[in-house]
């Protein structure tokens, strides 16, 4: 199925989003972007009443969202070019691989593959193959922050979940991981 742009009535104003459906997608999820896009993405068994009832429970956090990015809008975006994309891949995949060497004397994880791409949403991910991909631009962040995101994934090789054991290992040599985090999260992925 393809992406839909759909309708809904909410607070007596319609707001539009974008339907993905997913194979992959274990749950429903939305995100909003500084241009004001919604996009709600569904397992792909889930039909279109279940995603329209999912963005009405969402809709306090859906609307202090849209209302935040508003400043954002008549900005012109900052796109992130392929040339820097080429120029940061290179570094950031010799700082994965150090501070991966570094943090998994604590934790003996075996890993598979370090891979670095131009993601749009993502800092990081972790497959269950072991495969360890990294946005390029944790090249660009603090060092806090990219140790962060790095032991983040690299504790996803024991615990493939966010359960409390996930956060114990995270922990272990992150113990100010609630704080990075919320620092992380003020800073886009996509800027």
């Amino acid at each position: 199925m393809r992406d839909a742009q759909k309708e809904i009535r909410i607070r007596n104003r319609t707001l539009a989003f974008t339907l993905k459906k997913s194979r992959r997608a274990q749950r429903m999820r939305m995100a909003v972007y500084c241009d004001g896009a919604v996009i709600v993405t569904t397992p792909y068994h889930c039909g279109v009443s279940s995603a329209e009832r999912f963005v009405r429970e969402k809709i306090d956090w859906l609307l202090k969202k849209l209302e935040f990015f508003t400043p954002f809008r008549k900005r012109p975006a900052r796109r992130r070019t392929k040339v820097e994309y080429r120029q940061n891949k290179e570094r950031a995949y010799r700082l994965a691989l150090e501070r991966i060497e570094h943090f998994n004397r604590s934790y003996n994880f075996n890993f598979n593959s370090v891979n670095i791409r131009n993601q749009k949403t993502r800092w990081g991910s972790c497959s269950k193959k072991g495969n360890l991909n990294f946005n390029y631009k944790i090249a660009l962040l603090p060092e806090r922050l990219s140790d962060y995101i790095i032991v983040h994934e690299l504790c996803h090789l024991g615990e493939f979940n966010h359960s409390k054991k996930f956060w114990r290992l995270v922990t272990k040599t992150m113990p100010d991981h609630a704080n990075l985090r919320k620092e992380l999260k003020k800073i886009s992925a996509v800027q």
